[in-house]
C-alpha cells in the first residue's frame, strides 16, 4: 500500500471517529459527553492562557527524563541476564515480582520515602517501567545468533566491539518494541503520579478539570498529550527504527 494510500485511509478514520463521537454527543445532551467542537474550544482556551503548553512540556520532560532512564538500565539488566544462564536464573524471580507490583503502589512507596519531589516521581515512573523493558530485552539477548558467538570467540573480537557491531544490531526490534510500549505506559503512569503529587504538568491539570466535573477540559488535555506523544512516536521512533534496520536484508 501506498505512503498517499494509507495517509488518506488514516484521515477517513479518523474523521468518522469524530463523526461518530459528534452524534454520540448529540444524541446524549449533557456536559459529561461534550462533542468535538467543544473539546477543541477548551483546548484553545488552555492554550491562549499558556497553561496547557506548559502543562504539556512540564509532563513531556518528566516523560523523557523517565523514559530515557528506564531504557538505559533495563536494557542493560536485560542483556545481562539473557546472556548469563546463572545470572537469570538467580535475578529472574525479581523482574518476576516487580512486573507484578502494581504501579500505583509503587508511586505511593516512592512520595512516602522520598516525599513529594521530583525525584520521587521520576523514579517511581523509572521504577514501574524499567522490569518490562528488562524482560523483552532478556528474551532478545537470549535469541541472539549463536553461530555469531562461536564466530567472535574464534577471531577473538573484543568484547565492545562484539557489543557495538554484533549484539546490538540484533537486538534493534526489541529496542523498537521496548521503546515503542516503553513510551505509552510511560506518559500514563507520568499522569498519576502528577495527579497524586505533583503541582504542575497534565495529570495535575486533569486533576483540577476532574473537580470541576469539566469533561471538556479533560479529553482536551488528554488529546493535546496523546497528539504530542503520537508525533514522537511518528517523527522520532518510527525513522529511527527503519533507519536501525537497514543492516537486514
Amino acid at each position: 500500500m501506498s505512503t498517499s494510500r494509507r495517509l488518506l485511509l488514516t484521515a477517513a478514520s479518523l474523521l468518522a471517529l469524530l463523526l461518530f463521537w459528534q452524534v454520540a454527543a448529540l444524541w446524549a445532551q449533557s456536559r459529561l459527553l461534550p462533542g468535538p467542537l467543544d473539546v477543541f474550544a477548551a483546548m484553545l482556551r488552555a492554550t491562549r492562557t499558556g497553561v496547557l503548553p506548559e502543562s504539556v512540556a512540564i509532563t513531556l520532560a518528566r516523560v523523557a527524563t523517565s523514559f530515557l532512564i528506564a531504557m538505559t538500565l533495563g536494557s542493560a539488566i536485560g542483556i545481562v541476564l539473557g546472556r548469563s544462564i546463572a545470572l537469570n536464573e538467580l535475578f529472574g524471580p525479581w523482574l518476576v515480582v516487580l512486573l507484578n507490583l502494581p504501579a500505583l503502589v509503587v508511586i505511593i512507596l516512592c512520595y512516602v520515602w522520598f516525599g513529594l519531589t521530583e525525584v520521587a516521581a521520576i523514579t517511581a515512573v523509572a521504577i514501574n517501567k524499567i522490569p518490562n523493558v528488562a524482560v523483552t530485552m532478556r528474551e532478545g539477548a537470549a535469541a541472539l545468533s549463536r553461530d555469531l558467538d562461536e564466530m567472535v570467540q574464534v577471531y577473538r573480537v573484543p568484547r565492545l566491539r562484539v557489543l557495538r557491531e554484533v549484539v546490538l544490531p540484533q537486538l534493534v526490534p526489541f529496542f523498537a518494541a521496548s521503546a515503542r510500549s516503553g513510551l505509552a505506559l510511560t506518559w500514563k503512569i507520568v499522569l498519576v503520579v502528577e495527579l497524586l503529587g505533583r503541582s504542575n504538568g497534565v495529570g495535575f491539570e486533569l486533576q483540577t478539570a476532574f473537580q470541576l466535573f469539566d469533561v471538556a477540559g479533560i479529553l482536551a488535555y488528554a488529546l493535546a498529550f496523546t497528539a504530542v506523544v503520537q508525533l514522537i512516536e511518528i517523527g522520532l521512533l518510527q525513522p529511527w527504527e527503519r533507519r536501525a534496520n537497514r543492516w537486514r536484508r
